[in-house]
Formats: C-alpha cells, structure tokens, sequence
C-alpha cells in the first residue's frame, strides 16, 4: 500500500494503490524479465572447454539451443523510477506516482478549481491516474489533458543553449503514438470523453489549448525548451493552492535550469519539495 495521508474511501483507496502497482508494473515485477546485452559486466567469468572467456565463450552456446540470457526485473530500479520498463505504462516509480495521486486527492479535497494535466506522457501512466483518481472520488466535471508531441523529443533547437548536446529525438522507447496511449487508457476502464489530447510540440499545441483552468499540472519534458514552453503556457493557468509538479528537476540540468528561469522571472517563491532524485513540486500561493 501507497504510505500517503489521504482522505479516502477505503475502497478507493485500495483501488487507486492497485492502480499505481499495475501501472509501474510493480505488482509483477516478478513476473518481469529483461534481456541481457553480451557485453555487459561480468560475463567474463564464462569460459569454454576451448579456453573462449565472456561474449566467445556464451553466443554459441546461445546459438546452438536458440536460448537468450535475461535477468530478472529490478524492483529497486523501478520504484525508484530509474529503468525503462519493458511493458508498464509509468516510468516514474512510486515514490512520483504517490505523489501525483496525493496532490490530485487533495486538489479535489480542498476544491481546487481546474482539470489536471500532464506534459510529456510516454505511454500515459501518469494521466491515467490521474483519470482514475477522479473515477475514485465521483468527481463528475473534470477533466485530464494528456499532451505530448507522441513523437518522442524534439531536435534540441539552438536558441536555447541549455539544451546543446541533448539530442534524444532518435530515442525509439520514448516515442509511443497516440492510439498506443489511448489503449492504455482503455486498458483500465478509463477512456472517455473527459480524456483530452493535445497532440503536437507543446510551442504549437500549449498556448491556445482549450484549458481554461488547473489544479494540478504535471511536467515531463526532459529538456529546457518543453519545460519553458510548458510553464509559459499552462502554469498562469494553475488557481490559486493548485499544484506543479517537475518529473525531471533533479535529474535533468535543462530542466532544472527552465523551472529556475521561470520562477526567477515570474517572482515565484513557493518552496520547492523534493520528492525523491529526481521530482519536486510546488503549491502556488
């Protein structure tokens, strides 16, 4: 069970626990098994009869019998969010997952007026907590908008120096279409008409999204350029004691620096809270 303060249903809460364990796949990381690549660290303990040590000594053998060598999913990585996981719809861990489930709850506890968001979905774990939480808690007016290029990331752009050297636009795990998150969604009961997509580069899609106002704002765009066009876009839209949450803060310097740009710029002094290596979150005043 999720270890968060929320005031919840019983029954809602065990679901929305369920929910977060299936989507991270950690209710079956048992279950989980990973190829190994040949190369990796210590396979050069294996020798042969032929005196053939690591890759020599193991493709033949792989070979001969039609074998692969995997190893067992790693439930520390994955809770910690610090893996790619093969087939889970999060990548995030639980530690950032319980806390999107906690600011959503206690948006909708305190009434925070808004619908939720998240920018940069991969295959639409986050949102669909999201979704399941209003599903949860009967709230009937809500919305979640699920915005993502669904083309992976963009060619770092030279007008934002911080992002040089960061070119992950050939990354094939981060692209993942559209339809492929809409079946995720429909995956667990909850594709409907309050799912909203913005497909597109957020510069294109953000500012004139049909987004009224926010509660919760999630960001998970990895580099300067989709965190700034993010914040320009959404965060004047986040009601006053609603929440931004930054996926990549402590592990990505781009985006460490956007948010610090951002805040500087905007007069923002809310105290940024740590949620593990990587996440934080603020509550605008």
């Amino acid at each position: 069970m999720i270890d968060l303060d929320l005031d919840l249903d019983p029954a809602a809460r065990r679901y929305l626990d369920l929910l977060c364990r299936c989507l991270t796949r950690e209710a079956f990381i048992d279950q989980e098994w990973w190829d190994v690549r040949l190369d990796d660290a210590g396979l050069d303990v294996l020798c042969d009869a032929a005196g053939h040590t690591g890759r020599d000594a193991l493709l033949p053998v792989l070979r001969a019998h039609d074998w692969r060598l995997v190893r067992r999913g790693d439930p520390a990585a994955r809770e910690q969010g610090r893996d790619w996981p093969p087939t889970a719809e999060t990548m995030v861990g639980s530690a950032r997952l319980g806390n999107v489930l906690e600011c959503c709850v206690d948006a909708l506890r305190r009434d925070v007026p808004g619908d939720f968001v998240e920018t940069g979905v991969w295959r639409g774990g986050t949102t669909i907590l999201m979704r399941g939480v209003l599903e949860a808690v009967g709230d009937t007016d809500r919305r979640v908008w699920v915005a993502d290029s669904f083309e992976g990331l963009p060619v770092p752009d030279e007008r934002y120096p911080a992002d040089e050297g960061l070119d992950w636009s050939h990354v094939g795990v981060l692209k993942v279409d559209a339809d492929s998150v809409r079946a995720n969604f429909e995956r667990y009961g909850l594709l409907d008409d309050r799912v909203r997509f913005l497909e597109g580069w957020f510069c294109d899609t953000l500012p004139d999204a049909p987004v009224d106002a926010l509660s919760v704002l999630r960001l998970d765009g990895d580099l300067y350029q989709s965190t700034m066009d993010a914040l320009v876009a959404l965060e004047p839209r986040v009601s006053s004691g609603g929440y931004v949450i930054v996926d990549d803060y402590g592990g990505w310097p781009p985006c460490r620096r956007a948010v610090d740009d951002y805040r500087a710029a905007h007069g923002i002094d809310a105290p940024i809270e740590a949620v593990d290596w990587t996440g934080v979150w603020w509550r605008k005043p």
